[in-house]
Parts: structure tokens; sequence; C-alpha cells
């Protein structure tokens, strides 16, 4: 399926696991020690981020992680990648360098390798988790169920919805819905679509709701309003937006958030996910408390008829920096084969 993919060999006798969080920014990595499948691993060992700039292949960054913990021979890898998965191979034009199973298969020697979609991947862990694994930002504070949508700008615009069954198990659905088209609601938000919509250009809701997203909302209201763009990253924006010394980043941070909240809401939407909602992604941790007051949640309930079902729906904030290699190594838990789960009872 497109969400993962496997290559298998003969397993190890001891079960050890590397679990691989790939972000368009950053890598986080940890090892997980098993003897039986479980739904979520307990922790994560020698748990380490580094830049994925930094280094000329993912395999690079893999060796140096298991030098640097003097981690010897590993046998066993689940890596969640930000992007698309198809033929083994990852669609993304934010990471610095190529994903594929064929070529982590010949430089790191793994004999079973899965890689799924990042927020595939938090989908799979976060209907485990407890209520304080997580912050609540709008809605009924309860804990999420039935249909959970998870979704948040890193990157890119990352989503994933998490389906319960009747036999008390979950399936986990990946989407690609950032690269859907970017829809304005508003005179303002309209204009910023003209100023990017060039002929035979797609806008993708990313291009604007993602880290990357923010600083190019900035720079084209900059544009617009004919504002000298002084800041230069997604953080400055945030940090003079927070600050209260900027009023012009307060209002572009002011209109992201909105831009947020009305594309989850239209995914709520499209996906049925009324159980609940969780926040994933390295920008909202930062804005967590602007985010609570801005107008996300208007925005998000703001659909019509729908807006009674909406208002129902929780909001919660995934913390966390280790959940995406948590969930990596919970997906391959979950479905190792039963010809290697065979193979490790008779070691």
């Amino acid at each position: 399926m497109p969400g993962s993919t496997w290559v298998l060999g003969q397993p190890s006798s001891e079960f050890t696991l590397l679990a691989a969080d790939i972000g368009g920014t950053h890598a986080r990595i940890g090892i997980v020690r098993a003897s039986s499948p479980c739904a979520v691993p307990g922790q994560l060992e020698s748990f380490a981020t580094y830049e994925c700039a930094r280094y000329a292949s993912l395999d690079a960054m893999l060796s140096h992680y298991l030098q640097e913990h003097r981690i010897g021979v590993v046998h066993n890898a689940s890596i969640a990648c930000a992007g698309y998965l198809t033929d083994g191979r990852v669609l993304n034009s934010n990471l610095p360098w190529e994903v594929g199973v064929p070529h982590l298969q010949e430089k790191m020697r793994f004999e079973n390798l899965c890689l799924i979609n990042d927020f595939e991947a938090l989908a799979h862990v976060a209907p485990h988790l407890d209520q304080h694994a997580s912050t609540w930002i709008a809605g009924p504070d309860r804990p999420a169920r039935g249909r959970m949508l998870v979704v948040g700008p890193g990157t890119g615009l990352g989503a994933a919805l998490s389906v319960p069954s009747e036999a008390g198990d979950r399936t986990v659905l990946t989407t690609e819905a950032g690269q859907a088209a970017f829809a304005p609601s508003s005179d303002m938000e309209l204009r910023v679509l003209s100023r990017l919509l060039v002929p035979g250009a797609h806008v993708p809701i990313e291009q604007i709701v993602s880290g990357p997203g923010l600083l190019l909302l900035y720079r084209t209201l900059a544009s617009i309003e004919d504002q000298p763009p002084s800041l230069t990253t997604p953080a400055d924006v945030t940090e003079a937006a927070i600050g209260g010394d900027d009023p012009f980043a307060r209002r572009v941070l002011q209109i992201f958030c909105g831009l947020l909240g009305s594309t989850i809401g239209n995914l709520v939407l499209y996906y049925g996910a009324e159980g609940g909602v969780f926040l994933a992604g390295g920008i909202l941790p930062r804005i967590a408390q602007f985010l609570r007051h801005s107008t996300f949640r208007e925005r998000l309930v703001d659909k019509g008829l729908m807006r009674p079902v909406l208002e129902q729906v929780p909001i919660r904030l995934l913390e966390r920096n280790d959940l995406g290699a948590l969930g990596a190594a919970s997906w391959f838990l979950q479905h190792r084969p039963q010809s290697a789960l065979a193979m490790e009872a008779r070691h």
C-alpha cells in the first residue's frame, strides 16, 4: 500500500528495532527493545535529534547515530518520513536527499525495513496516549474517541486519519491533504492567492499553512501592503508576533492561525473525524497560547450548518518530540509478518 513498504529477510535472534522520524528539517531517532508485539512501545532508548541538512544522506545520518551511541548491528528498522510513499521511495520536495528502500537496504543491511508516512506513524500512536500526553487547545476538554484526525504544519502540512473498527482495533488512512488546493475565504486571502497563482501553477494548502508557508505569507502580505520584510525565518515571525513588539508580524500570525483553523475544519468534514483532532508539527508548540486566543477555533467551526458538529470536536496538541519515532515502532510491532514472529519465537 502507498503508506508503507517492507523489505524482508531473516529476523535476528535478539529483537532490537531502530525507530526514526524523518522530517524536512529534523530527524529523531531511537532504539526500541521488545520481545513481543504490543500497541505502543513503552520508551525509546538513546533518543537523539539531528538536523537533516547536515548529512549527505539518510544512511549517513543513521550510521552516525549508531556510532555515536555505540549501538551494534541493528537488523530491524521502522522509519517514518514526511512525504508520499510509492514504489519504495518517498516523494517530498522538502527533504534534502532522496529516501528509498533499496538504497537503505543496501547501505544499512537491515533485515526487516519498514518505511511509513510520518503522520501515519503519529496516527498509530495518538489514540493510545493518555490525556496527559497532549494539551487542550479548543473544543470540549475530553479524550478523543471514534474517528481521529492527526494534522499539523511542519516543513509541509501532514494529515492522517485513525478509524476504529468493530473488532476494537484501528485502521490508519494516510492522506496528502497538504497538496490540495489552497482555498481562500477572505478578501486578504484572495489577494495572497492572486500573488502566488501564476499561469499553470498549483498553489497547495501547505504552501501557506506550514512553517515555510508562514514566512511566505509574511513576505506576500508585506509586498501587498508595501511593508519592509525585515524578518527572514518562520521563527523570526513567531517571536516578533508573540513578543508583541511587531504589530504586522502579529497580524500575519493571526491570519496564519485562521487559515490553519479553516483548513482543519474542512479536513474534519472531509474525513468525518468528529471524534477529535490531534495537532502536531514543529511550529505549533511555540505558538500554542497564541493559537488558543486567535481566530483558529472560530474559523474551524465556521462551516454553516455543520457548526454545531464542529463545536463538539476536541482539539489537542501533541508536544512530545518522540511520538513520530514511537509511532513508527508501533506500526512495526503491530504489522510484523507472522513468519517473522515465528522465527523470533524459535530463537
